[in-house]
C-alpha cells in the first residue's frame, strides 16, 4: 500500500513538473513569451544586468570613442527551459550622450539554484523580414 502511494505521488509530481515546464501551451524546451514584460521586475532586472555586462566589457573602449549604453526597459521577452532558464530579450537602451534609444537583442541564461547569470549575446537588433505574398 505504501509503495502504491509513493508511486502515485511520484507520478503526480512528474505530471505537475511537465505541466509547469510546458507553461500550459508549449513543448518542453520550446520558447514561451513572457507576459506583461514592462511590469515584470525579474525580466527588467535581467535587462539592466545585460546592459551592465555589455558596458563593463566595453568600458576600456569607451576612451576610444565607443559610447556606453543607458538601460531604458525590456520591451519583449521569451524564455526557454534548458539547463536553467534562457531568456531572449529585446532591450531598449540609449547611447550615453545621444539620447535616442535603440533596440538590442540579448540572450542570458539564469541558473537560480547556483545563483548564476551569464550573458551569452548582446547585439543591435536586426529587423525581422516580413514575408511577401
Amino acid at each position: 500500500m505504501a509503495k502504491t502511494s509513493v508511486l502515485i505521488l511520484l507520478l503526480f509530481f512528474l505530471v505537475a513538473t511537465q505541466a509547469t515546464a510546458l507553461g500550459g501551451n508549449g513543448m518542453v524546451g520550446g520558447r514561451t513569451e513572457v507576459k506583461d514584460v514592462k511590469n515584470n521586475k525579474e525580466v527588467q532586472d535581467l535587462g539592466r544586468y545585460c546592459v551592465e555586462q555589455y558596458n563593463s566589457k566595453h568600458k576600456h573602449s569607451s576612451a576610444n570613442g565607443s559610447k556606453l549604453l543607458m538601460f531604458s526597459q525590456v520591451v519583449k521577452a521569451e524564455k526557454q527551459v534548458v539547463s536553467g532558464i534562457k531568456y531572449y530579450l529585446k532591450i531598449s537602451a540609449a547611447t550615453s550622450g545621444v539620447g535616442f534609444p535603440k533596440i538590442f537583442d540579448a540572450v542570458v541564461v539564469v541558473k537560480p539554484w547556483v545563483h548564476s547569470k551569464e550573458l551569452l549575446k548582446f547585439a543591435p537588433s536586426t529587423p525581422t523580414p516580413t514575408p511577401t505574398k
